[in-house]
């Protein structure tokens, strides 16, 4: 059962904080991206996650245009998928802001709800909520109420302080003020004391980082926030409270800052962005190098063999998975599985 239950996916993120190294969570978007990323995870005996943003849950839904019946479907499709693989596969949503709460946060929680009721295993491990626009106070009130649900479920809440810069996904954040790029020590012990006694929660703190591809170097990270927060929380609760920090657009950060993180309590990454560009990236070289026959041109019928779509989409989640890869290998989690 390769996607972990409730205890197994405690298991591997406490393993994950132990070890200083982070768990590569996955954004995809319908079955191929999903493909290349458990290809990526089983090659290399790897521990990951696949992650559904609203955005990608209604493309996946094709007519219906409903992101949380698209979530449901590719979590099918990886439990499906997964189920024969060598590693633990865990599932998560991306970025859910306050005004499509009801719209799939909901949703996906009352199908939860029916299946814990008919006796059957979670559909995800870990749901986000992004409050990041609303006063802390809005902010964990609303957290507060989600993971009262989420947890009789088993389910972890991924809560954010601060605001991620740029733009992803239709969340743009491209005029954020500069100081809400950085989340507070005082933001991080009002999370810590908000919901330690409700639940399960891991934590994306804000040190600069930005959603988007960025030339490396030109984010301004400052990860010693991640530091002095959990110096915050351990000064007036003790040692064993480090939380589980995630860390969000990691697109441009240095490897050494990546690295740094981990020291601080990182224990899940996000990588979309990079991803997308390596999707794509065979793809049009395939289209270029293959003109005369992805097209009929002059009359011509063209070449069945290069405009066949599994053609390029091979060659697709090939250059994703190697993508994929990286970011494990990144994070220092590559050959780490808890599965036996």
């Amino acid at each position: 059962m390769p996607v972990p239950t409730p205890d197994q996916y405690r298991e591997i993120l406490s393993a994950a904080q132990a070890g200083n190294y982070a768990i590569a969570s996955i954004n995809v978007t319908g079955s191929n991206t999903i493909n290349a990323a458990l290809a990526a995870f089983a090659e290399t005996k790897t521990d990951g996650i696949i992650q559904f943003s609203t955005g990608g849950g209604e493309f996946a839904s094709g007519p219906n245009k409903n992101a949380a019946l698209g979530a449901i479907a590719m979590a099918e499709y990886v439990h499906r998928l997964a189920a024969d693989l060598p590693v633990y596969v865990a599932i998560t949503t991306d970025h859910c802001v306050p005004a499509k709460v009801d719209s799939f946060l909901r949703p996906l929680i009352a199908e939860g709800k029916r299946r814990h009721e008919a006796g059957l295993g979670n559909l995800f491990n870990q749901h986000m909520f992004d409050g990041s626009e609303l006063s802390m106070k809005a902010n964990m009130e609303i957290s507060v109420e989600l993971l009262k649900e989420l947890a009789p479920l088993g389910l972890v809440l991924e809560v954010e302080s601060g605001v991620v810069g740029g733009e992803e996904d239709g969340i743009d954040n491209t005029g954020a003020d500069h100081e809400k790029l950085y989340t507070t020590p005082e933001d991080m012990l009002l999370v810590y004391e908000t919901l330690q006694n409700i639940g399960d929660f891991s934590l994306a703190a804000t040190f600069g980082n930005v959603h988007g591809v960025y030339k490396p170097g030109n984010v301004k990270l400052s990860p010693k926030i991640l530091r002095d927060g959990q110096a915050a929380v351990k000064a007036k609760y003790g040692d064993a409270t480090q939380m589980n920090l995630v860390f969000h657009g990691g697109s441009g950060s240095l490897l050494e800052e990546i690295h740094e993180t981990l020291e601080y309590g990182v224990v899940k990454m996000n990588v979309d962005t990079d991803c997308q560009y390596a999707f794509t990236r065979p793809v049009a070289d395939h289209i270029l190098k293959n003109y005369d026959g992805v097209l009929r041109l002059d009359g011509e019928m063209g070449d069945k063999k290069v405009y066949d779509p599994r053609a390029f989409l091979k060659k697709a989640e090939a250059g994703m998975k190697q993508r994929v890869i990286q970011a494990a290998t990144d994070l220092l989690s590559v050959g780490k599985t808890l599965y036996r």
